[in-house]
C-alpha cells in the first residue's frame, strides 16, 4: 500500500474519461469565463470574495469524499473555472497585461508541477488519484491548466488578432487531434489527455467570449448572464444524467478497486 497507509485508503476520486466528461468540461470552462466577467461587472471585489469562500467548501467536500461523488467533482470544477478565471485576470494585470508574458509564466508553472507531482508519485496518469496527495496534485494542475487556458485564449484571440470565433476553433481542433493520434498512432495516453485538457479552456472560453462580444466587434452580443444561465442550466442537466446512470464511472475498475481496498 506504499509509504503512507493512511493515503491508500481513498477510492478512484475522478471520473472516467468518456464524451461526457469532456463535454462538461468544455460547458463549464465558458460558462466559468463568462460568469466571471458578469459577477465582476456586477459586484466587484464582493463577488470575488463570495466566489473564494464557495472555491473552498467546494474543495474541502471533494477533499473530504472517500470516492468520487459526480455533483461534489463538477461543482469543484466549475467554481475553479470561474475563480480562476478572476485569478488569471489579476495576474495578467501584475505581469503587464501582457498574453504572452502570462502564457509563459503558466505554462512554466504547469511544468513545474508535472515534474514534482511525477517525481513523488512516479505517475501523471488520472487513474491514479487514489491518495490525498495526488488529488492535491491533481487539483494543483487543473487550477493552473485554467490559468494557462485563458492567457492562451486571450494570445491567440487579441495579441495574434485572430478574434474569438478563429481561436475558438483552433482551440477546438487542438483539442481532437490528441484523441485522434492516440487512437491512429497509439500516443502515449497520459500526455495527449493532459494536452486536451488544457485546449479545453482556451476553447470553451473563446466561444463564449465570441457569443457575448458586441456584433461591432464580430460577436454575437448576447447577454453575459444569460448565457452564464442557459450553461449552468446544461451543466447540471448533464451533471445529474451521469451521476444518475453512472456513466462517469467503470464499474469493472470500481469493483476490482473496492476489493483491493478491503483486502
Amino acid at each position: 500500500m506504499g509509504t503512507d497507509s493512511k493515503l491508500a485508503v481513498l477510492a478512484k476520486k475522478v471520473p472516467e474519461v468518456t464524451i461526457y466528461f469532456w463535454i462538461i468540461k468544455v460547458l463549464t470552462t465558458g460558462m466559468g469565463e463568462i460568469f466571471s466577467d458578469y459577477l465582476d461587472h456586477q459586484f466587484g471585489v464582493v463577488a470575488g470574495a463570495v466566489t473564494a469562500v464557495l472555491l473552498i467548501g467546494s474543495f474541502l467536500l471533494q477533499m473530504k469524499a472517500k470516492k468520487y461523488v459526480s455533483w461534489i467533482y463538477w461543482l469543484l470544477v466549475t467554481m475553479i473555472s470561474i475563480f480562476g478565471t478572476m485569478i488569471a485576470d489579476i495576474m495578467s494585470f501584475a505581469l503587464g497585461r501582457s498574453p504572452i508574458v502570462s502564457t509563459v509564466f503558466y505554462a512554466a508553472l504547469l511544468a513545474v508541477i508535472f515534474i514534482v507531482w511525477y517525481k513523488k508519485e512516479k505517475t501523471l496518469s488520472v487513474d491514479s488519484i487514489n491518495t490525498s496527495r495526488r488529488e492535491g496534485f491533481y487539483w494543483a494542475m487543473v487550477f493552473a491548466t485554467f490559468a494557462l487556458g485563458t492567457a492562451a485564449g486571450d494570445m491567440f484571440a487579441q495579441k495574434l488578432h485572430l478574434g474569438f470565433l478563429n481561436s475558438g476553433i483552433i482551440f477546438t481542433i487542438l483539442l481532437i487531434v490528441p484523441a485522434v493520434l492516440n487512437r491512429i498512432f497509439n500516443l502515449n495516453k497520459i500526455l495527449t489527455f493532459w494536452f486536451a485538457y488544457i485546449m479545453t479552456r482556451p476553447a470553451g472560453a473563446s466561444f463564449t467570449d465570441w457569443m457575448c462580444s458586441p456584433s461591432k466587434h464580430g460577436g454575437l452580443g448576447y447577454n453575459q448572464g444569460t448565457v452564464s444561465m442557459v450553461l449552468t442550466i446544461f451543466i447540471i442537466v448533464l451533471v445529474a444524467y451521469v451521476g444518475f446512470t453512472k456513466k462517469d464511472i467503470n464499474q469493472e475498475k470500481l469493483i476490482l478497486n473496492e476489493a483491493s481496498l478491503t483486502s
